[in-house]
């Protein structure tokens, strides 16, 4: 037999608002009600749960230890009704229950991080997916609008961008590894040696994205396992700036003597695949990650 509950969203209401009120007097005056009509609420309440709420004390309604933990879980209760509600009422208007932000692993995370803070409290319940790309995966997300947003360091053919961030990409190894003792190093020598590749999250990746020129490569899913491998005193990578710095300052990596083509820079942008189509929160996400770069 199906439950059939026994109270009513209302009676959780008016309870809540004759604690954080204060009394009933003081809540039938916020809520516009006469007081015997939360009196006879609450005290119907009680009686169809068969627990004491309520108690009254001198001129205050004061919780019971039992209506102490009660109205905790009404509160949680009510609170998933409104945003199950405002749910409603944001798909109603457009709002997306769900928004998709792909991002290149070579964009620095704090600015986004930025924006989804200033976003969260305007998010109307809306679902966040971020989405870490590499190389030509990044414009196989644009070209296949599998997310609503994207930070890209390749704008393909026919899409407008927005232009966010340069990351420079450096040569790197760890300190122990003999090439940190050479003064001057050229790009054959280095061909020579074993590097430490991202792996490109295309379905199909194209092998001439990125410096691939060494024999010797071995692949890993992010910068942070290239680090711990280069730490070892194995390899060397091109690493965004910002992801080796503090191993730069600490002793743990030494950067490449390279002759020429010291470091390389790529423009982040973002963009919409579907700007026709974008809903009202990723707009306005779009606008606070905009605004996270003008601080």
């Amino acid at each position: 037999m199906p439950f059939r509950p026994k109270s009513t969203l209302e009676q959780w209401r008016i309870l809540q608002a004759v604690v954080d009120a204060g009394g009933y007097a003081q809540a039938a005056e916020l809520l516009n009600k006469s007081q015997s009509s939360l009196n006879h609420a609450v005290a119907k309440l009680q009686s169809q749960l068969g627990v004491e709420l309520l108690e009254v004390i001198g001129r205050k309604a004061q919780l019971t230890a039992a209506g102490e933990v009660m109205l905790r879980r009404s509160r949680i209760l009510t609170q998933q009704i409104e945003d199950l509600e405002l749910l409603a009422d944001n798909l109603d208007k457009g709002w997306e229950p769900e928004i998709r932000i792909a991002t290149e692993l070579a964009y620095p995370k704090q600015f986004l991080y930025q924006a989804l803070q200033a976003f969260y409290p305007l998010s109307r319940g809306s679902r966040v997916q971020i989405i870490d790309t590499v190389l030509t995966g990044t414009s196989e997300i644009i070209t296949q609008k599998k997310a609503d947003l994207v930070i890209t360091g390749v704008v393909p053919k026919g899409y407008l961008s927005e232009p966010l961030y340069v990351t420079r990409f450096i040569p790197v190894v760890g300190c122990q590894h003999p090439l940190a003792a050479i003064e001057s190093l050229d790009q054959n020598e280095l061909s020579q040696q074993l590097q430490i590749v991202i792996r490109d999250t295309a379905v199909k990746p194209q092998e001439h994205m990125g410096w691939l020129k060494a024999e010797q490569r071995w692949t890993v899913d992010n910068f942070y396992e290239a680090v711990e491998i280069l730490q070892l005193g194995l390899g060397f990578c091109w690493l965004p700036d910002f992801v080796v710095q503090s191993q730069l300052d600490s002793g743990q990596l030494c950067r490449l003597p390279l002759k020429q083509s010291t470091e390389r820079l790529v423009p982040m942008s973002l963009l919409a695949p579907q700007e026709e189509t974008l809903g009202p929160g990723s707009r306005q996400l779009r606008q606070l990650l905009l605004a996270a770069h003008q601080k």
